[in-house]
């Protein structure tokens, strides 16, 4: 019996359009991207978006289409030597076979400034077709010079629908899916096991295969047969076995939103050791460090405010080691703004103040801004009036009689 076959999800990567679910604002008939690709009038594009939303399969799709040979990198293990080799076969093979290639890095945002300089040249020669794929925003994590010879798609998480769509094509599939087995499924755990995953279809197939693993099926090529009796699958059995690789956050059963809610209250209940709890649930279950990283600067200036400024530096710099290290080198940077803010004296000050300003805004955006502190650009702004008295304060030793308000606002107090 053969037990190294590849994960469900990888055996069910689509190789075309019609088992391709998601992207239609990309990938549906007549859409951008799609255009491109049925033109073959394809030039280097990167694919941002969230695991598991169909990066590397576009990818792949898009090879098939265009003829073109499929090259990849994954920039976690490899560097500059790898791109040589890769660019090296890939001159051979345009030399010899008149055939491009498609060269595919995934986490691109990984490679440093240097390696991504390293890529420029080959690019800008059409020496290859780069496709990079990234999690991370590409504004901030992919150089500029290379950037603005891409195009950027930005592929979006995917719909539940779309996610049951592609477990129901695996359950079905007797070549590469789980179609040789008698599998029972409703479509109540479809639709949870849908949730469950995030919008993430590797997950969601992973966990399904993983869940009927559990029940003592052996999944084997060539996948022909099923003399295994029907296979029940519930509920209990999909969290069972997801939480065998990440503790999930059930956004029907309002968990994930319960646990951020625990921890923004223990901070502002200064309980520093339960603040610490819900932190660890949170991010060793396997939620966004970004996520809870802004969830803690924004608790920063609305629960601590001008009662600490140090807290707003803190929990930045936390979401600044975030974005730059990951998980799980990022936790303590996490741990240490949460217990700062946890510890910090509390003032809802700002909040309330902003509040009433932003109402008084709202109610008043028909009032002018007061003539003396109007702009004045030109000579003829100059000469209506625009700036005319107004007092530049540190021309003056003492405090400046001035109004900054509206006339109707004037003395209004927010803070």
């Amino acid at each position: 019996m053969n037990t190294n076959i590849s994960p469900l999800a990888d055996r069910m990567r689509p190789r075309d359009w019609d088992a391709f679910f998601g992207q239609a604002d990309i990938v549906a008939e007549g859409k951008i991207l799609r255009n491109l690709i049925d033109s073959d009038n394809l030039s280097s594009l990167v694919f941002w978006g969230p695991p598991g939303v169909g990066k590397t399969t576009l990818a792949e799709i898009i090879a098939t289409k265009t003829g073109a040979h499929f090259t990849v990198i994954s920039a976690v293990e490899s560097g500059k030597d790898a791109l040589r080799k890769a660019v090296k076969e890939a001159q051979v093979r345009q030399e010899e076979e008149n055939k491009r290639t498609i060269l595919f890095i995934d986490e691109i945002h990984r490679w440093n400034k240097a390696q991504q300089d390293a890529l420029l040249p080959f690019v800008e020669k059409g020496q290859i077709i780069l496709i990079g794929a990234t999690t991370e925003n590409p504004s901030f994590e992919i150089i500029g010079p290379l950037l603005s010879r891409s195009r950027v798609f930005i592929l979006k998480k995917l719909e539940t629908n779309e996610v049951v769509q592609i477990l129901k094509q695996a359950l079905g599939d007797k070549v590469n899916g789980l179609g040789n087995l008698k599998i029972e499924i409703s479509d109540e755990v479809f639709e949870m096991l849908a949730d469950l995953c995030g919008g993430d279809a590797r997950v969601a197939l992973n966990g399904l295969e993983l869940a009927v693993k559990a029940k003592g099926v052996h999944i084997t090529p060539p996948f022909q047969g099923g003399g295994e009796g029907v296979v029940r699958i519930a509920t209990t059995d999909i969290k069972e076995a997801l939480q065998k690789t990440h503790l999930i956050f059930d956004k029907k059963g309002e968990e994930f939103y319960n646990l951020i809610s625990a921890l923004h209250k223990s901070m502002r209940g200064s309980d520093a050791n339960a603040s610490l709890y819900w932190l660890a649930r949170m991010v060793e279950g396997g939620a966004d460090p970004l996520y809870v990283a802004r969830r803690v600067l924004r608790f920063a200036a609305e629960d601590i405010g001008i009662a600490d400024s140090r807290a707003l530096l803190v929990a930045n710099a936390a979401y600044d080691a975030c974005h730059k290290l990951g998980f799980p080198e990022c936790n303590v940077h996490l741990a240490e703004a949460v217990v700062y803010c946890a510890l910090a004296k509390k003032s809802n000050a700002l909040y309330v103040a902003y509040g009433k300003a932003a109402e008084d805004a709202k109610n008043t955006s028909h009032l002018g801004v007061p003539i003396h502190l109007r702009n004045a650009p030109t000579k003829f702004m100059k000469d209506i009036g625009y700036g005319k008295d107004y007092k530049y304060n540190p021309d003056f030793d003492g405090p400046v009689s001035q109004e900054y308000l509206p006339e109707k606002l004037k003395n209004k107090k927010y803070i």
